[in-house]
């Protein structure tokens, strides 16, 4: 596919077939997308490849807990676990959310689930000291991630970038044997779509990018 193409059309594929994602083609998505760039090029970035159904299982069931506080906080009109606005919804109503099926479901019906992680001795976090939650981190990691999703996408396979289970870290940790220094940055099930989208939803450049100042006017094409 042309580099545009794949781009326009990678989304979050969270229902696959049963078709096998082979090792051959995994290999060769991954080959491609470890070109991505990393902080100082440190490249401190590691994959866990989980085919074991059991494991896939498991993983899929560490999505819960972060999923009940996520609707319970949707159900009360809050930002889920916004850094800026906390919530204020009890913990005994987190705890009696139910969970939709379909959070849970991308783990056991994926050919393979990609956690992906990243060595924190090696991220320069420029942001560390500011007065806010850190983000300059995943700029270590995330552009990997991507590239693997990309990489998926051209080879007629999907999945979807969820952080959900984070919050669970010591306990993915603990199940695939992850040490401390690193950091859990993002869970991939990957497998065959049982649709492919051709068309995105997408805000256009203008609502999202402004000429010299934050304030200043939309950026466009004038005729």
């Amino acid at each position: 596919m042309e580099i545009y193409d794949v781009m326009r059309t990678t989304f979050a594929a969270r229902e696959f077939t049963d078709d096998p994602l082979p090792d051959a083609v995994l290999y060769r998505i991954l080959d491609n997308a470890r070109f991505a760039p990393s902080g100082g090029n440190r490249q401190g970035t590691h994959i866990v490849a989980v085919r074991d159904a059991a494991l896939r299982e498991r993983l899929g069931d560490l999505n819960v807990p972060g999923a009940r506080r996520y609707f319970a906080q949707l159900a009360a009109g809050e930002n889920p676990w916004n850094p800026v606005e906390p919530g204020g919804v009890p913990a005994e109503t987190i705890a009696g959310t139910t969970v939709p099926d379909d959070f849970t479901a991308p783990f056991r019906g994926a050919a393979v689930v990609l956690v992906v992680t990243v060595d924190l001795r090696y991220v320069a976090a420029m942001d560390q000291h500011l007065h806010r939650i850190g983000v300059v981190s995943g700029a270590s990691v995330y552009p990997l991630v991507w590239n693997i999703l990309l990489a998926a996408r051209n080879e007629g396979y999907g999945g979807t970038l969820t952080t959900m289970a984070v919050p669970e870290e010591v306990q993915i940790r603990d199940l695939l044997g992850i040490p401390d220094t690193h950091a859990v940055a993002a869970l991939l099930p990957l497998g065959k779509p049982t649709r492919q989208v051709s068309k995105l939803r997408r805000r256009p450049v203008e609502e999202f990018t402004t000429r010299d100042r934050f304030d200043g006017a939309p950026f466009q094409l004038h005729a």
